[in-house]
């Protein structure tokens, strides 16, 4: 079943954030839009170089009123020593929860089950609270930051745009599409 449209499901958990232990809930994406970005574990080798990715563009993340959520099955103390001994991890300004009983994985479809770890999953989440992007890769692929971004543009653009899409490709300031009988077979 899919769940583009379909409203985060309830959840509670504690996550290490600029250097503290917080809260966060399903209540806290209400209003703003947010990224669930599900990740197997720490400390390990393509994670950091995509948790780093989105800290070096995270400022262009707030800009849009984007939070990110980094999420793994690890605990809200893992996330803190790996914040203190990784380089990459150190820049990490948004909040990163633990999930150690995986129910948020879960809640996701994301749990890989026999290992106890999500996969790669990427969640646009809208100001209601509804999922408008699902990306879901292989634990050997990693995730761009900027391809992120351009696709948070164009869910933003159609929300803001109603009548409008995006076609392929579409960058910010480009020619939308409105769908209509007329563009039938002439695209």
């Amino acid at each position: 079943m899919s769940q583009i449209n379909t409203q985060v499901k309830p959840f509670n958990a504690t996550a290490y954030h600029n250097g503290k232990f917080v809260p966060v809930s399903d209540a806290d994406l209400k209003g703003k839009w947010s990224v669930f970005f599900f990740y197997p574990a720490d400390f390990t080798f393509v994670c950091p170089t995509e948790l780093g990715d989105l800290a070096d563009n995270y400022e262009e993340f707030k800009k849009l009123g984007v939070e990110i959520y980094s999420v793994s099955t690890d605990t809200h103390f893992t996330h803190k020593a790996w914040h203190d001994t990784s380089e990459t991890i150190k820049k990490i300004q948004y909040p990163m929860i633990g999930d150690p009983t995986g129910a948020i994985s879960r809640n996701f479809d994301v749990m890989i089950e026999a290992d106890g770890l999500a996969d790669r999953g990427t969640f646009v989440i809208d100001p209601e609270g509804k999922i408008q992007l699902v990306e879901i890769t292989a634990g050997g692929i990693g995730r761009d930051a900027s391809e992120l971004l351009r696709k948070i543009k164009a869910a933003q653009y159609v929300a803001a745009h109603p009548g409008e899409v995006c076609p392929a490709k579409w960058k910010e300031g480009e020619k939308t599409l409105a769908p209509s009988l007329d563009l039938v077979g002439k695209i």
